[in-house]
């Protein structure tokens, strides 16, 4: 008398027949649940288990690998839009602009800072608690037909952002290169409210400083070819200096300093398990300084100590 065969079914489907089996947890496995692998095949949770157990590929900033430069396209996307705004509204200008200390009266008008301003006239900016304006402004431009570039400003400053920041952004990764971003449009604005607080402010400028500065501090430390990188930076502080009687030249300066400073974090910390912190610590510090300049100085707008 022969005795019968005992059948193998797979593991996720009991109703089906196999005889294969997992090559890295044994249990037998269906032809929809095989996975090809170095050696044999694996189930499909074995596969996970080994994707997430493998280590993620990073950047020599310590930034995750991407091909697509998801957080460039956002910030075009968000200055875009922002312009769109202002062209169907003209006061988001106003409203939105980097401001540190203004005066408007019952009209509409607006009035240069006086600490002892009449109660016919109502603050505006940072002094009446507008801190908002701080990163807003980065995001606005000039309309098509108003001041010096007209709609050539948000052309400009897209054009460089698409160059320059999908380079940056690809040797930072998405969270490094963002915050980059985010603090040196800070640091354009802050330094703005330290020299020039009675003055309306807007543009991407600043950030786009930053990113350049980026760019330069990047390129020694990965050992690049300067020749280019050099030539653009030279360029750029050209340009600083030529347009300062024409844009704000403090926010310019401003995002270049914050941008470097940052970067120089990401790029020399020591590559080992204390980098991410001494990056974030940086990242940190500098926006704690940015904030605390912030509050003494508009203090000091509010009481016309300045």
């Amino acid at each position: 008398m022969e005795s019968e065969s005992a059948v193998t079914t797979c593991y996720r489907h009991p109703k089906v027949e196999s005889h294969v089996r997992c090559t890295r947890c044994d249990r037998y496995i269906c032809p929809s649940c095989m996975r090809e692998a170095a050696v044999g095949h694996q189930c499909v949770e074995c596969v996970k288990e080994g994707a997430r157990s493998v280590r993620q590929a990073r950047t020599a900033f310590g930034g995750r690998i991407s091909t697509v430069p998801t957080v460039t396209y956002v910030l075009i996307g968000l200055n875009v839009l922002a312009y769109l705004a202002e062209l169907l509204r003209a006061s988001v200008v106003d409203r939105f602009s980097m401001l540190g200390a203004g005066l408007v009266d019952s009209d509409g008008l607006h009035y240069l800072w006086d600490a002892a301003y009449p109660a016919s006239y109502h603050a505006e900016g940072l002094v009446d608690g507008e801190w908002y304006r701080l990163l807003t402004g980065a995001f606005l431009h000039l309309p098509p037909t108003e001041g010096t570039f007209g709609i050539a400003h948000i052309v400009m400053n897209m054009f460089a952002l698409w160059n320059v920041g999908r380079i940056v952004e690809s040797q930072l990764g998405r969270v490094r290169y963002l915050a980059l971003y985010l603090l040196s449009a800070l640091g354009g604005s802050v330094l703005v409210l330290l020299i020039a607080p009675d003055e309306q402010t807007i543009g991407a400028s600043g950030a786009i400083f930053g990113i350049s500065a980026a760019y330069y501090v990047m390129g020694r430390r990965l050992g690049a070819d300067m020749g280019n990188i050099n030539r653009f930076m030279a360029g750029l502080l050209i340009w600083l200096l030529i347009s300062a009687g024409l844009t704000s030249w403090q926010g310019h300066l401003g995002g270049l300093l914050a941008g470097g400073l940052v970067t120089v974090a990401y790029a020399y910390a020591p590559r080992d398990h204390r980098r991410n912190l001494i990056q974030a610590s940086v990242c940190v510090g500098l926006l704690a300084l940015l904030v605390v300049l912030t509050v003494l100085k508009v203090s000091a707008l509010r009481t016309g100590a300045v």
